[in-house]
């Protein structure tokens, strides 16, 4: 990214108090995006204390909030956020006059760190799964997202059938976060992976390209000389290359799926003759380990969104809780005719 863009993208932190973390996302991204000051720049911003940060943004920024929620105080910021939607607030339509139109969301640090790990919320992680840019980073947050990039690739892997195109395997890495989302029914633009994949698809090779080399090196893909996004990738499907996917996703996500277990006796493994168990993960059958992952991961984020469409409600207040939605959903039909 070029310096006057990471410039740009910085200089709405000037008007916040100091946060630990804090990336940039959406088209505002784009590599031919025209400036325009009417686009909302969209940021994740992470704290060691939301209760303190909202406190000093309540001072220096009180417009920045629901009416409502700035008279009740950072504590209702902060419960609203935690105890109702996914750990996040957002304060959006915030305008900075000729600096443009920001969104950002205020997470605390140890509910973004988990959430990159163990795929708590699959909210905030699966924002990192796809092209951002970090701005700044005092907790090696873009060296531990790697964790991340890595189970998502891994669970897209498990959810493509054997042979697929480069885009295919970002589009259904993007699709994981989105699959199960309320939002998607009624009030997103229903070519949203399509058209992140499409703007952002150099950002996505440069992110997970790495990761492909490496499995291709270790013989689970077959990658194309050619630099085509839409060549054919082939994949083994067999069961050692299953568990080797399955192993690579976070714990919990094993765990809800049934196939993270606790050590066995020699004769209860010698038992299991149509499986495979290798790192206490035990797997029969590919296709229904990618039936159980894709219904795990869409309950989580329907949870998620259901939860985070409440807070963001109740976050933004009536009138700007209308104009986002409006905005939606505009965008929704508008991708419908």
């Amino acid at each position: 990214m070029e310096d006057r863009m990471r410039e740009e993208l910085v200089a709405p932190l000037q008007h916040l108090p100091p946060v630990d973390f804090c990336c940039a996302y959406g088209s505002a991204l784009l590599p031919n995006r025209q400036k325009k000051t009417t686009i909302m720049v969209d940021y994740i911003l992470g704290v060691s204390d939301p209760l303190q940060w909202h406190s000093e943004n309540l001072e220096k920024n009180r417009q920045h909030y629901a009416s409502w929620m700035a008279y009740l105080g950072p504590k209702v910021v902060t419960q609203v956020a935690d105890k109702i939607g996914v750990g996040v607030h957002f304060n959006p339509f915030v305008d900075l006059g000729e600096k443009g139109m920001i969104k950002y969301g205020v997470v605390r640090m140890h509910d973004l760190v988990q959430d990159i790990l163990n795929w708590e919320r699959l909210y905030v992680c699966g924002r990192l799964q796809k092209p951002v840019c970090f701005l700044l980073d005092n907790s090696d947050i873009e060296k531990l997202n790697s964790l991340n990039l890595r189970a998502a690739i891994s669970a897209a892997l498990l959810l493509l059938p054997p042979k697929f195109t480069e885009e295919d395997l970002y589009a259904k890495v993007c699709s994981l976060s989105y699959n199960g989302d309320l939002r998607m029914f009624f009030a997103e633009d229903k070519n949203k992976v399509r058209k992140i994949v499409e703007g952002h698809f150099d950002s996505f090779r440069s992110m997970y390209r790495p990761f492909m080399d490496e499995y291709s090196t270790k013989g689970l893909l077959k990658l194309s000389s050619t630099a085509d996004r839409r060549a054919v990738i082939s994949q083994d499907s067999g069961l050692s290359s299953t568990v080797l996917l399955i192993s690579c996703l976070p714990k919990r996500i094993r765990i809800k799926m049934g196939m993270d277990t606790r050590p066995e006796s020699e004769t209860q493994l010698k038992s299991k003759e149509c499986g495979k168990l290798i790192n206490q993960v035990v797997v029969k059958e590919r296709r229904d380990a990618a039936k159980c992952l894709e219904k795990v991961l869409k309950r989580i984020v329907m949870e998620s969104s259901a939860r985070q469409a409440v807070s963001g409600l109740l976050a933004v207040g009536g009138l700007n809780a209308v104009r986002y939605l409006a905005s939606k959903m505009e965008k929704a039909w508008k991708s419908r005719e």
